[in-house]
């Protein structure tokens, strides 16, 4: 199995991605790989500054957690910029999260990770909130 030189976190700041960012950062700091986190914007200067700050707050839980990390954002449709970004960066990996469904939903992914999943140029993790996980009787 090739190495994971970089791994690309997506992340659009809500409770559905904590997850995600959470597996990305215990990831890429057990593997010692570079941790991407980015966040598509498309929106108004609100909108971005308060991705710009959730994206600096990931990157500096990575960094504590003993990852080496960098953030960035991406101007544009979600699904499309994350893949664009993975491709810029040269990612190994793409870790995205995915909104919660109900019954019948949760067999299909949210619109931005299924699009990720179909058009990524590499593996795709799709992480579903942990509290979802955490109330089953496995």
């Amino acid at each position: 199995m090739a190495h994971i030189e970089t791994i690309l976190l997506a992340t659009d700041a809500s409770r559905a991605s904590e997850a995600a960012e959470e597996q990305a950062i215990e990831l890429a700091a057990r593997l010692g790989s570079r941790l991407v986190v980015v966040s598509a914007i498309s929106g108004s200067p609100e909108v971005r500054s308060g991705r710009l700050v959730a994206v600096e707050g990931v990157v500096q839980r990575a960094r504590a957690g003993g990852a080496s990390a960098e953030g960035l954002t991406w101007d544009g449709d979600a699904g499309e910029s994350i893949v664009e970004a993975a491709a810029a960066e040269h990612a190994d990996l793409i870790v995205v999260g995915t909104h919660e469904r109900g019954t019948v939903g949760r067999l299909f992914l949210g619109s931005v990770s299924d699009h990720v999943v179909r058009h990524a140029g590499c593996p795709v993790m799709v992480v579903r909130p942990t509290h979802v996980l955490s109330g089953s009787s496995s």
